[in-house]
C-alpha cells in the first residue's frame, strides 16, 4: 500500500486514504466536481498506485482525459459456477503447465479474494405445481453435475483465497447484494470502498449500493484473480437525473424496462451511468438494484447510485452488523461518497428521465429493449383475441411462466405484489392454464421466508408457483423439459409458443428450444399471463376468467394497491430472516485436515471437466493472419447466445451427438453452460444456436437460419461443427466478418474460446460489446473494427474471399485488411486495431491471458 495521504478515520481506530487531499494537491477545488465513479477509482489509485505515477494518473480524472491507461485493483472477484468453474479449470490447467516446465504448481493461486456461488447448474425439470419440485430438481442437479461438483470441491481445498457457496442457496448477484458486499472494506486497519469484478454481465446489480462492480469475462477475471491490475482508461461517465415518482400500480420492472428502451436510444454503450436526483432518492434499494442489474441491457458497463439513507436502511434491513452499517455512513460522509456531498459533481453528458412517465410494460419479443406498454398490445399486433379450437392450445400459448432471475426476485415489493395477485386470483377461483409450466425460483432463501411470513407462499403454490429452486434458472435457459404431451402438440401443430418471465434476457433461442419467442414482465404480470395462458391476450382489457358469482374478472380486479404492497412488505420483511439465512451460510468451516494434491486428477471419461488445451497444438503456434477464410459472415446484434448458447442440448446437435457417443443418456445431456469445463463438448457449441443467420448460407436468395456454414473453396453447405472440423484438419486459419454490436449479451468466455479453438485468428466487425472484446484479446483473437460507414455490405463480402491482415499491432493502430477476391482482385481496407491498451497488446502477443501469466510466472520464479 502507498502510505502517502494515509490518515486516521475520525471516530474509529481505522485509517483511510484521503483522496480529496491527493486530488486538491494538484488542482484546488477539483474534488467536488468529480463524479462518484471518479472518486472511487481515484481512491484506488491513491492507495495502490506507484507514488511516482500517481499525479499523472489523477490528472486524467481532473482534466477528463482518456488517452492514458491506469491500473485498477478490484478488492474481490465473484463468480457463478459456470464461468467461475471454467476460470478455475483454466487455473488448474495452468498449474499443470507450470509443473511441466519445472515450476511449483501450488504457488498458482488467486491472490484476490474470490467468491464462487454455485447457482447456474440447476434446470427446472419439475415445475412449481409439483409440491416436491425443489427436492427433485436438486437431486437431478447433483446427479448430472457430479463431475463438476467434484472439481469445485477440490478447488475449495487446492486453491487459497477461494470461498464456495454450494448449490441450493441462491443467485450470485442477490447474495452479493444481500450479504457479500460490505460496501466499505477493511484490510490491515485501512477502510476503503468495496469494488469487484464478476464473471457475469449482471454483476453491476450491486452498483445499487454504491459499489463499483462490473461484469467481465472469465479470462479477465482470471487475470484479476492472479493479482494483475485491470488496466483501463477513464470511462465515459454519464449522469442520469431521475425526476418524479412512479405512478400507482407501476413496478420496478416496468421502470427498468422503460429505462432500458430510453438508455439504448441515448447510446450509453460502455459508459458508467450515475443515477441521482429526487427520483433516485425516493427509490428503495430493491428498486435501485432492479435498475442496476440491467446495466448490460442498457449497453452500459455500470449503473451507479450514490450512498445515502436508502443504502443505510437496506443494510439494516438485510441484517448487517451495526458496526459495519455505522462504518459505511461514516466513511461515505468523510470521503465525499455520501449523496449530499456530490451536489457539485459535473458530468460531460446528463440525461433526464421522468419516473412518472412509466406505464405498465412488457418487453419483447427477443430483446429487453423492445418495450411494449401493455395498453398497446393489441395495436402492436402482439395480442388480439384469436379464436382457438376447444381442447387445443391457443396461438401464442405461454408454455413457460417463470418468476425467476435476481433482477426481480431481489425486490420485496415485486415478490409481495406477485403473492398478492395470486391470493386475489385464488379468491375469485382463477387458475393457471394446464399447458403453462410455471415456476418460482427466488434469488435467495430470504424470499421464501418473507413470503411465508406474509401468508402468500401457499397462494403462489396454489397457482403453480411453488419454489422450484434457489438458483438462476429460466432466465439462463435452464427451463427444463416440457410435458411430452405439450411438446408434441407444439411440434405437430408448429405452434407459436412463448415464454413470459421476470428475467433480464429474452433473446431468441435462449429460454427454451420450443418457445419461439419470449417476453420480460414483472412478477405479478407473470402470474397474470399464467392465468391467461397466451400472449395473444390483451392483459389490460380481456377477461382472465369468471368468478364464482358469474362476474368477469380482469387484471384490474386482482391487482393490489401500492399501499397494500407497502404495508405487507413493512410487516413481513425482517432483518432476522436475512441473519437466519446468511450467518450459517458464511460461517467459517472447520478444517477437516484432509489434504489434496495441488494438481487435479482429471477424469478421463468425463464430458464436464477436462484439462484445457491452451498450451498445446495450434494454440501454442503463431497466428499467421494470412490466407484466412471466413467461417461466417454475420449481421448486426450477434449475441454470445449465438456464439455459444447456454440452453438445453438437443440430440440432433453436434454436442448432442458427441454426448450420446460418450454414453450419456439424452435426459442427462444437461445444458451447454454446464459442459463448459470440457472443451471437447464446449467446442461443439460454437455457433450452435438454431437461430443463427450466416449470410454465407443462402437458399433461393434468402439467408437460412441454423447452425450452418459453407466450406470454401468447395462451396459445400454443412453443419457448422463439420465445417470447423474440416478447417481444423486443413489447419486453415479463419476470420469472422460481422456487423454492429458483435458479442452483446452474457459475458461468457466460451464465445471467444470456441472460435479460437476453431482456428479463428481475427474478427472484423463494425463494433464490439465491451466484455466480449476483452475475452477475444484474452484468447489471442484479434478484434478489428471497420471505419465508420464501411461494412461487410459496402465491401460486398460473400465468403468466397481470403483475407490477410498487415501492419504493426499497437494500441488502436490503423491496420490493413486485404480482401482477396475470387476473381483475383485485391481490396485494401483500413481497420482499427481494437487492442486498446499496451497491456492488451502484450497479452495478445503472448497468445492470451494464460500464456502471458505462465511466461511471467516462470520468469519471476527463475529470478527468485
Amino acid at each position: 500500500m502507498n502510505t502517502n495521504f494515509r490518515k486516521s478515520l475520525p471516530g474509529t481506530k481505522l485509517d483511510f486514504f484521503d483522496t480529496r487531499a491527493a486530488v486538491e494537491a494538484i488542482t484546488p477545488g477539483a474534488y467536488d466536481k468529480l463524479p462518484y465513479t471518479s472518486r472511487v477509482l481515484a481512491e484506488n489509485l491513491v492507495r495502490r498506485c506507484d507514488p511516482a505515477t500517481l499525479n499523472a494518473s489523477l490528472e486524467q480524472f481532473i482534466q477528463r482525459r482518456r488517452d492514458l491507461d491506469f491500473p485498477w485493483f478490484p478488492a474481490r472477484v465473484v463468480c457463478h459456477d459456470i464461468l467461475g468453474q471454467t476460470a478455475l479449470v483454466d487455473l488448474a490447467g495452468l498449474r499443470d503447465a507450470i509443473a511441466e516446465q519445472g515450476g511449483d504448481p501450488a504457488l498458482v493461486n488467486p491472490v484476490v479474494p474470490t467468491q464462487l456461488v454455485v447457482d447456474h447448474s440447476l434446470a427446472v425439470e419439475c415445475g412449481g405445481f409439483d409440491p416436491d419440485a425443489f427436492n427433485k430438481n436438486r437431486a437431478i442437479e447433483d446427479r448430472r453435475n457430479e463431475d463438476r461438483f467434484d472439481f469445485i470441491n477440490w478447488t475449495k481445498k487446492a486453491f487459497k483465497n477461494v470461498d464456495v457457496i454450494p448449490p441450493g442457496n441462491g443467485i450470485l448477484h442477490q447474495i452479493n447484494l444481500e450479504r457479500m458486499s460490505p460496501v466499505v472494506q477493511v484490510t490491515d486497519g485501512v477502510a476503503y470502498p468495496d469494488t469487484l469484478v464478476g464473471t457475469d454481465s449482471h454483476t453491476p446489480m450491486v452498483d445499487a449500493l454504491g459499489v463499483i462492480a462490473i461484469g467481465v469475462g472469465g479470462l479477465e477475471a482470471e487475470s484479476v484473480m492472479l493479482g494483475r491490475a485491470s488496466w483501463m482508461r477513464l470511462p465515459d461517465i454519464i449522469g442520469v437525473a431521475l425526476t418524479g415518482k412512479p405512478q400507482e400500480g407501476i413496478t420496478a420492472t416496468d421502470t427498468v424496462l422503460a429505462l432500458t428502451e430510453f438508455l439504448r436510444k441515448q447510446k450509453v454503450v460502455s459508459s458508467y451511468l450515475e443515477f441521482y436526483g429526487e427520483g433516485a432518492a425516493a427509490l428503495t434499494l430493491g428498486d435501485r438494484a432492479t435498475i442496476a442489474n440491467m446495466a448490460p441491457e442498457f449497453g452500459a458497463t455500470a449503473a451507479m447510485f450514490y450512498i445515502d439513507e436508502q443504502t443505510i436502511k437496506y443494510l439494516k434491513l438485510t441484517g448487517r452488523e451495526d458496526e459495519q452499517v455505522k462504518l459505511v455512513e461514516l466513511y461515505a460522509k468523510e470521503t465525499g461518497l455520501w449523496a449530499d456531498t456530490l451536489k457539485n459533481a459535473e458530468y460531460e453528458r446528463v440525461l433526464s428521465f421522468d419516473l412518472s412517465s412509466v406505464v405498465r410494460t412488457i418487453a419483447g419479443p427477443s430483446n429487453p429493449h423492445n418495450r411494449v406498454p401493455t395498453s398497446e398490445l393489441a395495436a402492436r399486433g402482439i395480442s388480439g383475441k384469436l379464436e382457438n379450437e376447444a381442447g387445443l392450445m391457443p396461438d401464442g400459448a405461454v408454455i413457460i411462466a417463470a418468476i425467476t432471475s435476481c433482477t426481480n426476485t431481489n425486490n420485496p415489493r415485486n415478490m409481495i405484489a406477485a403473492g398478492l395477485i395470486a391470493r386475489n386470483a385464488n379468491k375469485l377461483g382463477l387458475s393457471r392454464k394446464p399447458w403453462v409450466k410455471s415456476s418460482l425460483a427466488p434469488g435467495s432463501k430470504t424470499v421464501a421466508l418473507y413470503l411465508e411470513e406474509a401468508g402468500l407462499m401457499p397462494e403462489l403454490e396454489q397457482l403453480g408457483f411453488g419454489v422450484v429452486a434457489f438458483a438462476c434458472t429460466t432466465c439462463n435457459g435452464m427451463s427444463g423439459a416440457l410435458d411430452p404431451v405439450i411438446q408434441k402438440e407444439v411440434v405437430d401443430r408448429d405452434l407459436y409458443a412463448t415464454a413470459v418471465l421476470s428475467g433480464n434476457r429474452n433473446f431468441d433461442g435462449r429460454i427454451h428450444p420450443y418457445a419461439k419467442q419470449a417476453f420480460l414482465a414483472s412478477p405479478p404480470l407473470v402470474v397474470a399471463y399464467a392465468i391467461a395462458g397466451t400472449i395473444r391476450f390483451d392483459i389490460e382489457k380481456d377477461v382472465l376468467g369468471i368468478a364464482a358469482d358469474g362476474k368477469p374478472v380482469r387484471l384490474a380486479d386482482i391487482w393490489p394497491s401500492d399501499a397494500e404492497i407497502d404495508a405487507v412488505v413493512a410487516a413481513s420483511v425482517k432483518p432476522e430472516q436475512f441473519r437466519k439465512v446468511y450467518i450459517p451460510m458464511f460461517a467459517k468451516q472447520e478444517d477437516d485436515g484432509v489434504q489434496v494434491s495441488p494438481l487435479y486428477d482429471w477424469r478421463p471419461q468425463t464430458t464436464y471437466i477436462r484439462r484445457p488445451p491452451y498450451w498445446e497444438g495450434a494454440l501454442a503456434g503463431e497466428r499467421t493472419m494470412q490466407g484466412m477464410r471466413a467461417l461466417a459472415v454475420l449481421g448486426d446484434n450477434i449475441t454470445t447466445d449465438h456464439l455459444s448458447p447456454s440452453n438445453a442440448i438437443m440430440l440432433d446437435s453436434a454436442a448432442g451427438a458427441y454426448l450420446a457417443k460418450m454414453g450419456l443418456p439424452e435426459e442427462d445431456f444437461n445444458s451447454y453452460a454446464t459442459h463448459r469445463g470440457d472443451h471437447l463438448t464446449a467446442q461443439r457449441a460454437t455457433f450452435a444456436n438454431p437461430t443463427l443467420k450466416n449470410e454465407m448460407v443462402l437458399k433461393d436468395g434468402k439467408v437460412q437460419a441454423g447452425s450452418l456454414a459453407r466450406i470454401e473453396p468447395e462451396g459445400t453447405v454443412t453443419r457448422m461443427w463439420e465445417a470447423i472440423e474440416t478447417y481444423m484438419e486443413r489447419k486453415q486459419p479463419l476470420i469472422i466478418i460481422a456487423g454492429a454490436d458483435y458479442g452483446q449479451g452474457s459475458s461468457r468466455d466460451w464465445a471467444a474460446k470456441g472460435v479460437r479453438l476453431a482456428g479463428v485468428e481475427a474478427i472484423a466487425a463494425e463494433g464490439f460489446e465491451r466484455i466480449h472484446r476483452t475475452n477475444l484479446v484474452g484468447m489471442g483473437v484479434l478484434p478489428l473494427e471497420f471505419m465508420p460507414g464501411v461494412t461487410r455490405l459496402t465491401l460486398q463480402i460473400d465468403g468466397t474471399e481470403t483475407f490477410d491482415v498487415i501492419g504493426e499491432r499497437t494500441p488502436r493502430a490503423s491496420l490493413t485488411l486485404l480482401i482477396n477476391r475470387k476473381n483475383g482482385e485485391t481490396l485494401e481496407v483500413p481497420m482499427i486495431c481494437r487492442l486498446d491498451t499496451a497491456e492488451e497488446v502484450a497479452i495478445y502477443e503472448a497468445g492470451g491471458v494464460l500464456q502471458r501469466f505462465a511466461q511471467d510466472f516462470l520468469e519471476s520464479t527463475k529470478a527468485a
